[in-house]
């Protein structure tokens, strides 16, 4: 067992910015306080992936002089264009005002959360990257947090230790933050538990899906920033794409679907080929070369929402608790902002009043929960909160696209009421006997690609002869739900290849449900999608999952 005054599970924006601040209000007073990061990829940034561009705020006020110390943001965004794709033609669109990037930068968030673990470091946090959590600790009132427990190491496939094996430690805490990213897998159960959502409340999500290319120095336009709405989506279907020109002739671009769509036969993988074929795309990528690949789920359902952000022995910062802002398609300030603001409270609960030590209560961070309501991340989210939900009112997708046009514009979010979110994801998609089976082009192996070449492009790697971390709660229901009423949709909406329904040769003429749990690039998108709610995405063992490189 280790005692320390703050763990950190999770060291991507939120969990970092959380420990570095610590770090540097004990410095200020001289005192200490003891931090620690726990991250479940091999090296800290391994498993961040985001468009992404950046708004520097949050950065700043922990490193006013980031540019002097060599933070990787180096190119500034310096154009923002809007496009509505049709099938053949981009048709441009007036730029709406909240997804203006003036000032911002275009980044590889892995590079910049490298750099985040390296300051921590220098500070005197303790990281352990490649751990990964598998249990939280409760107190004996069982509504209190103590701590964590990582994950076991060389267990089998059947659970039993192999020569390898290596117990996990228990990790103990005054105070645990969860910044596990988008539904994290300990979050979502410590959120039923503590039953930190109102009855009836739900979050949403999208997936994301991109690359990184590096393209003909004659196509590339630094710092240039173009969004897309339209093709290859239907109406129906809520997303949009992004294409960011970064430094050294790198573009980073993809395609966001949001998880609530209704199709089951809808891939999000290769809607995202197909964008990549439109004209005004594909000319900007051929004679170009792909360098990396990824996807990862996207909080989506803004401040209707979020849970309750603290309880006693603990908080949840970042995309953990859900602080995206859909229409600026940003969350990276937020998330960093969050765990500033948990690490103040943190700060003063323990050193200035002395809180957390042996006997006493679990401490509850009710301040943080207050200055995040006075905060700009709650001013920004309550401002575009009926943005997301318009797109699933009787106005549709074009009325969602009016509604969000005059909300922003003009009522910045004063109106007397709040629309809210019409089903969780997974109940949203309907049976596959009301819809035509799509049929997507081949891949043309240039600028369209096989599933599986591009799982290789995320340097993903299992350990052989461990636990499948892909859990099923009834193994039959796959096959006797999914199958036959969806057409089984898993085999379509992983953007990796994990899921297939193969011929059973047990059972001639019948199919079972195999789980390629080795392509596994850890985006959540099953346990959010699947419509029985079967599938339970656990951890691995710790630096297994995408090796993500300028992502």
């Amino acid at each position: 067992m280790m005692e320390y005054d703050v763990v950190i599970v999770g060291g991507g924006p939120a969990g970092l910015a959380a420990a570095i601040r610590l770090k540097q209000l004990a410095a200020k007073e001289d005192t200490e306080v003891s931090v620690i990061v726990v991250e479940k990829g091999g090296e800290i940034g391994a498993h961040t992936l985001s468009g992404a561009c950046i708004e520097t705020g949050p950065l700043e006020e922990l490193f006013p002089d980031w540019k002097e110390l060599g933070a990787p943001l180096n190119q500034p965004a310096l154009e923002d264009h809007m496009k509505y794709l049709t099938a053949k033609h981009a048709l441009p669109l007036p730029h709406p005002p909240q997804m203006s990037n003036a000032g911002n930068y275009i980044v590889s968030l892995s590079n910049v959360v490298k750099w985040l673990g390296e300051k921590a470091e220098e500070l005197g946090v303790d990281i352990f990257p490649g751990t990964a959590v598998s249990e939280i600790i409760y107190g004996e009132d069982g509504a209190s947090v103590c701590g964590i427990i990582t994950n076991d190491a060389g267990v089998d496939k059947d659970f039993k230790p192999k020569s390898t094996f290596t117990p996990g430690i228990e990790l103990r805490g005054k105070l645990t933050l969860f910044a596990e990213g988008c539904h994290g897998s300990l979050t979502k159960g410590l959120i039923r538990k503590l039953k930190l959502r109102e009855d009836g409340q739900f979050q949403t999500y999208g997936l994301g899906i991109k690359e990184v290319w590096e393209v003909e120095p004659a196509k590339h336009s630094p710092g240039t920033i173009t969004h897309t709405m339209g093709y290859p989506l239907d109406y129906k279907t809520y997303g949009g794409g992004f294409i960011y020109h970064m430094e050294d002739n790198k573009v980073s671009l993809g395609l966001v679907i949001g998880l609530d769509y209704e199709n089951p036969y809808l891939s999000p993988y290769q809607e995202f080929q197909r964008f990549k074929a439109h004209p005004f795309v594909s000319n900007l990528l051929k004679g170009g070369r792909v360098l990396s690949y990824g996807g990862r789920a996207l909080v989506e359902g803004g401040i209707q929402s979020l849970p309750k952000l603290y309880f006693p022995g603990g908080a949840l910062i970042g995309d953990t608790a859900g602080l995206m802002n859909v229409p600026k398609i940003k969350g990276t300030h937020n998330a960093m902002k969050s765990g500033i603001l948990a690490a103040d409270s943190a700060y003063k609960a323990i050193v200035a009043e002395g809180q957390g030590e042996e006997g006493a209560p679990a401490i509850a961070l009710t301040e943080y929960e207050t200055a995040f309501k006075d905060s700009s991340i709650y001013k920004e989210l309550y401002e575009v909160r009926n943005v997301r939900p318009s797109f699933h009112t009787g106005l549709g997708i074009w009325g969602g696209i009016v509604w969000s046009g005059l909300d922003t514009l003009l009522l910045k979010g004063r109106v007397p009421f709040t629309f809210q979110h019409k089903n969780p994801d997974h109940a949203m998609l309907k049976p596959a006997a009301m819809f035509k089976p799509i049929e997507y082009p081949k891949p043309d192996n240039e600028i369209t690609f096989d599933i599986l070449t591009s799982v290789s492009r995320t340097g993903t790697g299992h350990t052989e002869n461990q636990p499948v971390h892909l859990r099923l709660k009834d193994t039959s229901v796959q096959v006797k739900e999914n199958l036959p009423v969806y057409a089984g949709p898993e085999q379509r909406f992983c953007p990796a290849g994990v899921y297939e329904y193969v011929d059973d040769e047990a059972n001639p003429g019948q199919k079972r449900f195999q789980i390629n749990s080795q392509n596994c690039i850890h985006c959540k998108t099953c346990d959010i999608k699947d419509p029985a709610q079967n599938i339970n995405w656990t951890v691995p063992e710790g630096g297994n999952g995408p090796q993500y490189v300028d992502t």
